[in-house]
């Protein structure tokens, strides 16, 4: 049996759930799979796994520590694998880019593609997802900065209603990818 590891970093729970939702759709596609939250566990070692999936939310134009960390500590390993990376990112999602596909694939270049050529990695499969702008979890002084107040109306006149909760990840999409992924893990 194909054996896939998911690990992730998160810093508001929009990479963990996508996570889940890969694991789901690997297991009804007959994978075994394990999930990790690497700010949580450690992984020591990823010898046992055919496939490996590291993701990551991105905030002020970064993959999370612990996801780049675990990149860095495996990439020779990684090299020799089915590996496939994924990011939640906001700012670079449809609702915020309607009509510029160029700065989608701007995003995409910058928080996958580099980040793939900087370990080495020649990777199976790119997911760039959207994320979730949660604004009951910024502070008070947060929600009142100017940039958070632009990002908030445009996602505001995007889904014409205004919402402290703004999940703007195509979840067809994220299970599409993953059924693809598998197709080709296992051909």
């Amino acid at each position: 049996m194909t054996k896939a590891l998911i690990v992730y970093g998160t810093r508001y729970g929009a990479t963990a759930s996508t996570s889940e939702e890969i694991a789901r759709i690997l297991r009804q596609e007959g994978l075994e799979v394990r999930v990790t939250d690497v700010k949580k566990e450690e992984i020591k070692d990823i010898a046992e796994y055919n496939l490996v999936i590291v993701g990551s939310g991105i905030e002020m134009n970064k993959w999370t520590s612990e996801s780049e960390r675990f990149l860095e500590k495996f990439q020779k390993e990684l090299a020799k694998k089915n590996v496939a990376l994924f990011v939640c990112c906001g700012h670079g999602c449809q609702a915020l880019n309607e009509g510029k596909p160029d700065v989608i694939a701007k995003f995409k270049g910058e928080y996958l593609e580099e980040k793939a050529a900087k370990y080495n990695l020649q990777p199976t499969a790119l997911g760039f997802f959207g994320a979730i702008y949660d604004y009951t979890k910024l502070s008070w002084l947060m929600n009142r900065a100017p940039p958070v107040q632009a990002t908030r109306r445009k996602l505001e006149a995007f889904y014409k209603e205004k919402k402290e909760v703004y999940d703007m990840r195509d979840m067809d999409a994220i299970r599409s990818w993953t059924k693809e992924l598998s197709q080709k893990v296992h051909s």
